[in-house]
């Protein structure tokens, strides 16, 4: 396994309502930044928030786009979801189980930033599934993922 960092870029409205989410509601770290684009610590990882005024329209499903964290303990994962109770941040999706009593059962939740970004937290019961569990092809929900298709938030 690497131990190179992820790096993401995305877009946001404005800066201090992304400082507030991240590093207020999440505890990001803060790195560079300017009036246009702020670096973020998030575990970890490099994500760079950069102000546009063409957002699109705000997703009304988790996909095609969300980003996030896998937790390596329940533990983690269950103090990322209480800051994020604590601080009132905005719930896309309530904390659930997903897939039980499969290989690849996982909690999480979904958050949505003041840009309508999403963000998944999730927690693996079984870390193989993280990357591994191939005889599974389900990736996500298809009942949602269907309704994302039918309902696409992105311009044609």
């Amino acid at each position: 396994m690497s131990h190179s960092l992820f790096h993401l870029s995305f877009p946001v409205r404005d800066i201090a309502s992304t400082k507030e989410f991240y590093v207020s509601g999440l505890g990001c770290g803060i790195g560079r930044q300017s009036a246009v684009a702020i670096m973020l610590n998030f575990h970890g990882h490099q994500i760079v928030a950069q102000v546009t005024e063409e957002l699109g329209p705000p997703q009304t499903n988790i996909y095609p786009r969300h980003f996030g964290v896998v937790c390596q303990t329940e533990e983690e994962w269950a103090e990322l979801r209480d800051r994020a109770k604590k601080n009132g941040l905005t719930f896309f999706r309530d904390p659930q189980c997903r897939f039980t009593g499969k290989p690849i059962e996982h909690l999480s939740f979904f958050l949505k930033d003041p840009s309508d970004n999403l963000l998944e937290f999730k927690y693996y019961k079984n870390t193989n599934a993280i990357f591994g569990e191939q005889d599974f092809s389900q990736i996500g929900d298809e009942h949602e993922r269907k309704a994302a298709t039918a309902n696409p938030t992105l311009p044609t």
